[in-house]
């Protein structure tokens, strides 16, 4: 007897979690001032995308509880978008600094990534046709085409090594020396850029944390009292030249040398000068 999935406490489960999702991201979009944002969002896109398999498998159960004719669309791909929730892990990277330095550090060796892909389809397609027809001849060969020759070249080259396939004579196993040699020649070829990167984005990250809190701690003074400012002393000006000091008769000044700068003839009232020397 098939048992109806309402009484199954998975899908009661997951019926309160699709609930909450659902509502929050009807909140969200109330919320955002810009629609045509919320819709560029690749994870408001994974959220919608995620919760609507539910909603298609509750009709279904629905119309097929009330007598209805099953759909001819099969549900098997419903359970394959069911997929996308996956995703949703991705949302920890707003929390998760380790995650944002990862994305940031992929993101910059996206060229350096894609030349590693690039040349492991080379190495790929040449060493499982050289792997082929070197075990052609051979009975009992397990590379009985070059695209079946593929999945050996992709786990030869990344040193994975499943045992399901290999080679059994003489010039297939020197075929999968080379294919091990060239393999980890070419993805030890970009690591050392992308840990490059990846040194580069944490200690940024680093800094501005701890500058962060280095600014956070200083615009607090309640916190630790503020020392005075240290009072400003005035050097003295060093005597000018007795051609610089030379006074202008149009200045409405006495002609002659004058004894010392304007700003040296002011006393302070409380102090009294030890020595007053007067140049005629």
């Amino acid at each position: 007897m098939h048992k109806s999935p309402f009484e199954d406490p998975f899908f009661i489960v997951e019926t309160i979690c699709i609930c909450w999702f659902s509502f929050e991201l009807m909140v969200r979009f109330i919320a955002c001032p810009s629609k045509a944002a919320f819709f560029k969002d690749i994870m408001n896109m994974i959220d919608f995308v995620a919760i609507i398999p539910y909603f298609v498998t509750l009709g279904t159960e629905l119309a097929r509880h009330r007598g209805a004719a099953q759909p001819a669309m099969s549900l098997a791909i419903l359970r394959v978008i069911r997929l996308v929730r996956v995703f949703r892990i991705f949302k920890l990277s707003r929390h998760s600094k380790g995650l944002q330095i990862l994305g940031q550090t992929l993101k910059a060796s996206m060229r350096e990534l894609g030349l590693l892909i690039f040349f492991l389809f080379i190495g790929v397609i040449l060493f499982s046709s050289a792997v082929y027809f070197a075990e052609a001849d051979h009975d009992g060969s397990s590379f009985t085409s070059i695209p079946e020759a593929f999945w050996w070249a992709v786990v030869t080259m990344t040193t994975v090594g499943y045992g399901d396939m290999y080679p059994q004579t003489v010039g297939g196993k020197l075929v999968g020396s080379l294919c091990a040699i060239a393999g980890v020649l070419t993805i030890s070829l970009p690591v050392p850029v992308i840990v490059s990167n990846f040194s580069y984005f944490y200690h940024r990250e680093t800094e501005c944390s701890q500058t962060g809190q280095y600014n956070h701690v200083s615009s607090c003074p309640s916190g630790y009292p503020q020392t005075p400012k240290p009072k400003r002393i005035k050097t003295p000006q060093t005597p000018k030249k007795e051609k610089d000091i030379i006074a202008n008769s149009n200045s409405g000044l006495l002609d002659g040398i004058c004894p010392m700068d304007s700003s040296q003839l002011e006393i302070s009232n409380t102090e009294q000068p030890s020595h007053l020397m007067t140049q005629v």
